[in-house]
C-alpha cells in the first residue's frame, strides 16, 4: 500500500499530536479570504491557537461541497482578485509558522493549471499535499504519478454510502490520511453530528486506512472531543470562518479563541 511506502508530512502531524495523547486539530481556512493578507495573518493565528494542520481552501466559484458560511467567504475572495497562484504564498506561510499545509481544491483547478505545474509549486512552497473532494482514485491516475514521484500527500474522501470496495480502493490510494465526511451533504456547522461517523471510521480502518480523520459539522468543543475519541485528526471549517466575517481585529481574535477551544478538545486537553 502507497501510504506505508513514502513518508506523510501530513501522517507525521497526525502521529505526533495522537503520540501527546490526542487526536490532531486540522483547521480549513480559504485563500484570499477577507484578501490574501487577512488569509495569512488568519492563518497564523489559526497556527499559534494549536492548529497541527490547516487545509488552505482553493476558491471556486462553482463549490458543490461547500456550505453557505465556506461559499460567502471564497465569493468574496474571487470577487476581491484571488487567483489559484496566490495558494501557494499561504502554503508558505503556514509552513513557516511551524504546521503543515495540505491544499482542498476541486480537481479543476489543477487540471487548469497543470498538474505537474502545480505539484512542483506546491512541494516549493513547502505543502504536504492535496484534498481532492471531487476526484476519485479511479480517474487520479496522473496526479498518482506525480505526487509519488514528489513524494505529495493525496487525500480522498469516503462517506456513509461508500460500499467496501471503494473504501478499500480509497484507502489504497490516499497518503496523508482518508477524509470521513461525518454526515451526507455539504459544509457547515451543525447542533449536533451524526453518530454513523464512528462506524465509518472504523469501516473505513478496516479497509485499510492507516489514519482517518472527520470533518463536516464539526463546530463546537464538545463535536471535537467526541470525534478525537474515535478519530485520528479533527477537521473544522466554518466555525472558523464564521468569526472572520465580523472582520477586523476582532473576528481575528474571536477566530483564534474559537479555535483553541477546538484545539484543546481535539488534543484531549482540559478547558
Amino acid at each position: 500500500m502507497r501510504e506505508e511506502t513514502q513518508t506523510s508530512k501530513v501522517g507525521q502531524a497526525i502521529d505526533a499530536a495522537k503520540e501527546r495523547g490526542g487526536a490532531a486539530f486540522v483547521g480549513y481556512l480559504p485563500v484570499g479570504f477577507p484578501d490574501l493578507p487577512g488569509s495569512i495573518a488568519a492563518a497564523k493565528e489559526l497556527v499559534a491557537a494549536g492548529a497541527d494542520v490547516v487545509e488552505v481552501g482553493v476558491p471556486y466559484s462553482d463549490p458543490s461541497m461547500d456550505g453557505g458560511v465556506i461559499q460567502e467567504a471564497t465569493r468574496m475572495a474571487l470577487e476581491g482578485g484571488t487567483r489559484v497562484a496566490d495558494t501557494f504564498a499561504m502554503v508558505e506561510a503556514i509552513a513557516g509558522a511551524g504546521a503543515t499545509p495540505i491544499v482542498m481544491t476541486y480537481f479543476n483547478l489543477v487540471f487548469r493549471y497543470g498538474i505537474e505545474r502545480f505539484a512542483r509549486d506546491l512541494a516549493s512552497a513547502g505543502g504536504a499535499g492535496l484534498i481532492t473532494p471531487d476526484l476519485i482514485p479511479d480517474h487520479a491516475d496522473e496526479w498518482l504519478q506525480v505526487s509519488d514521484a514528489l513524494g505529495l500527500d493525496r487525500v480522498f474522501l469516503v462517506a456513509q454510502s461508500s460500499r467496501e470496495d471503494r473504501l478499500r480502493r480509497v484507502a489504497q490510494a490516499s497518503r496523508g490520511f482518508v477524509y470521513a465526511a461525518s454526515t451526507m451533504g455539504v459544509t457547515g456547522e451543525r447542533a449536533s453530528l451524526d453518530e454513523k461517523a464512528r462506524d465509518l471510521v472504523a469501516r473505513t480502518r478496516a479497509a485499510g486506512a492507516r489514519r482517518v480523520c472527520v470533518g463536516i459539522g464539526v463546530t463546537t468543543p464538545a463535536h471535537a472531543s467526541n470525534v478525537a475519541s474515535y478519530a485520528d485528526g479533527v477537521i473544522v471549517g466554518s466555525a472558523l470562518i464564521r468569526p472572520l466575517m465580523r472582520g477586523g481585529l476582532q473576528g481575528l481574535r474571536d477566530m483564534r479563541t474559537t479555535a483553541e477551544g477546538l484545539a484543546l478538545a481535539a488534543h484531549g486537553e482540559e478547558q
